[in-house]
């Protein structure tokens, strides 16, 4: 499925192909939840690095988060105008890139369940509202969102 975003004030427009576009991770860490906000929560989408495409590169910023103090090497894109969380990349995954759901302009198919990863980190005025189906993680479950998305029956274009 070929995804298209943009951050909020529209300087930033991206598209990239996901195989595994189902919104169904949803990610309470201190990181997502404070540099991507909503829900106290973020959702991350998955697509293939060498098909981003970006106009107005220029108009972003990379953050790196301190993660048990030291940089990781995990670049968190944004704009440097409305400061929209727009994606993931991380170099020890050259292939991937993560958009954040709420940056994603394209209807996203609604999942049939849910994974709440990372409740040790949630913040205590956060209610998790999870489904009969969903399932949660105090850190992070060991199935892929690419192995969510084949036990589902749900991957579209898998080479």
């Amino acid at each position: 499925m070929r995804l298209q975003g943009s951050c909020h004030c529209g300087v930033v427009r991206f598209s990239v192909d996901s195989p595994h576009p189902y919104p169904y991770q949803r990610c309470y860490c201190s990181i997502c939840r404070k540099t991507a906000g909503g829900g106290g929560y973020a959702i991350n989408l998955s697509g293939r690095a060498e098909t981003l495409e970006i106009d107005g590169a220029e108009h972003k910023g990379v953050y790196h988060a301190v993660i048990d103090g030291e940089a990781s090497p995990g670049e968190r894109h944004f704009c440097r105008h409305c400061a929209s969380a727009l994606w993931v990349y991380d170099p020890r995954w050259p292939g991937l890139v993560h958009p954040f759901a709420s940056a994603i302009d394209s209807d996203l198919p609604v999942p049939p369940e849910r994974v709440h990863l990372l409740l040790d980190s949630k913040a205590s005025w956060v209610e998790v509202e999870a489904r009969e189906n969903d399932k949660c993680f105090a850190g992070y479950p060991e199935e892929s969102i690419a192995e969510w998305h084949q036990r589902l029956g749900l991957e579209e274009g898998e080479d």
